[in-house]
C-alpha cells in the first residue's frame, strides 16, 4: 500500500470516520445494501472532508516556516470554516476570500451557516464579486502579505492540489482497512465533486491498492466532461508526487453531471428531497451544495436500477451540514413551525 510517511502531516482528523450501514435508507429504496462514511465526522470545527487534506497541507505550511494561510471559497465554503480553524490549532494567521458564487440568495446565506462560523473562529475576511480569477486573487493578496513582513502560505479552494489530495489517499486506505475488518466487499464509492481534490486521492488512493472499486462523483458544479478533465489532472499529479510507478488509469475517473440543476449552490427539488430521506430515516444531515446533490444522484440511480440489489454502495459524506442555516428560506417549510 502506499506510504504517505514521507510528506508532512499534522494531526487534525478523528481517525477512522465510522463507516456505518444505513439499513433504513436500504429499506425504503429497496435497492443495494448503502453505507456511509462519515467525513461529516472529522472533528474541526464541526468536520468535514476539509480536514483531511489540511492535515497535508497545514503540515507543509508549518515546515516551510508560514505564519499567515491565505486560502479562498464561495461564501457559505465549508472548507474556508475548516482552514480558519486549522490555522488557529497552530497560531497561525488567517485571511480567507469568499467569492459572490450564488446571486440572489436570501440574508441568511450571507451572514448564518459558515459565514458566521467564519467570523466567529476570528479570521480576516475578504469579500470578491462573481467572475473573478480567484487564484489570481489569492496570489495578490499572498504578495500583498509578503510585501508586509508575513510569510504566508496559499491554499487554493477546496485545499485540492496534489498535496490536499493526499488526505483522500489516507481515507481510501481508511476505507479499505474498515472494510476488510467488516468482511465488507465494496462495490461502488459515490460522493460529491466540486474542487477535485477529494475524487482525485480517492481514485488514486484505490487505484494503487489495485482494489478495483470504482469511484463515482457527482458533481455540484462543472459539466461532465470539464469535470472528468480537471480530476484526471489533480489525480496524475497526486499520482506522480507519491512517485507510483504503474501507469495511472484515466479510465477510473468517472463523473455524474446530471445532478447540478440550475448550477453551484443552488438545490434541487431532488437535493430537498435527500436531505429529508437522510435526516427522517438516518437521523444524518446532508448539506444542500454538495452532500445532498450526491446523494439525490444516488438515490436516482437506484430508482432507476442502475445498481444490481445485491452490491454494496460506500457514499462518503464530506460534511457541510453548517450550511443548512444559511438556506433557511429553502429548506422551512412555508408558515415555519405550527
Amino acid at each position: 500500500m502506499t506510504t504517505l510517511a514521507r510528506f508532512p502531516r499534522v494531526r487534525l482528523t478523528q481517525a477512522p470516520t465510522p463507516l456505518e450501514f444505513l439499513p433504513n435508507i436500504t429499506r425504503a429504496l429497496g435497492g443495494p445494501q448503502i453505507y456511509i462514511k462519515r467525513d461529516d465526522n472529522t472533528g474541526l470545527a464541526l468536520g468535514g472532508n476539509k480536514t483531511r487534506k489540511l492535515e497535508f497541507l497545514l503540515g507543509d505550511a508549518l515546515a516551510r516556516g508560514a505564519t499567515h494561510i491565505v486560502t479562498q471559497g464561495a461564501t457559505q465554503s465549508n472548507h474556508v470554516r475548516q482552514t480558519i480553524a486549522a490555522a488557529n490549532k497552530f497560531g497561525l494567521k488567517s485571511t480567507v476570500l469568499l467569492e459572490e458564487r450564488v446571486s440572489g440568495a436570501h440574508s441568511d446565506y450571507y451572514s448564518n451557516g459558515n459565514v458566521l462560523l467564519d467570523q466567529l473562529l476570528g479570521a480576516s475576511i475578504e469579500t470578491r464579486p462573481s467572475g473573478l480569477d480567484m487564484n489570481h486573487e489569492l496570489i495578490a493578496v499572498g504578495e500583498r502579505l509578503q510585501t508586509a513582513g508575513e510569510r504566508p502560505y496559499l491554499i487554493p479552494g477546496g485545499g485540492s492540489n496534489a498535496i490536499g489530495a493526499l488526505g483522500y489517499v489516507a481515507s481510501a486506505q481508511e476505507i479499505l482497512q474498515q472494510s476488510t475488518d467488516l468482511g465488507l466487499r465494496v462495490d461502488h464509492v459515490v460522493h460529491a465533486t466540486g474542487s477535485t481534490g477529494t475524487q482525485a486521492g480517492l481514485v488514486v488512493g484505490l487505484q494503487a491498492a489495485n482494489s478495483n472499486i470504482p469511484v463515482l462523483g457527482f458533481s455540484v458544479r462543472a459539466p461532465r466532461e470539464k469535470q472528468i478533465d480537471n480530476v484526471r489532472k489533480l489525480a496524475r499529479q497526486t499520482w506522480d508526487l507519491l512517485d507510483i510507478r504503474q501507469p495511472f488509469d484515466d479510465e477510473a475517473v468517472r463523473v455524474n453531471a446530471n445532478y447540478v440543476g440550475a448550477g453551484y449552490g443552488l438545490p434541487t427539488e431532488g437535493t430537498l428531497e435527500a436531505i429529508r430521506l437522510l435526516a427522517r430515516h438516518e437521523g444524518i444531515l446532508l448539506d444542500p451544495v454538495y452532500s445532498g446533490k450526491a446523494f439525490a444522484g444516488l438515490v436516482d440511480l437506484i430508482r432507476q436500477g442502475h445498481f444490481r440489489h445485491d452490491e454494496n454502495i460506500v457514499f462518503v459524506h464530506t460534511g457541510g451540514a453548517a450550511g443548512l442555516f444559511g438556506y433557511r428560506d429553502t429548506l422551512q417549510p412555508q408558515g415555519g413551525v405550527k
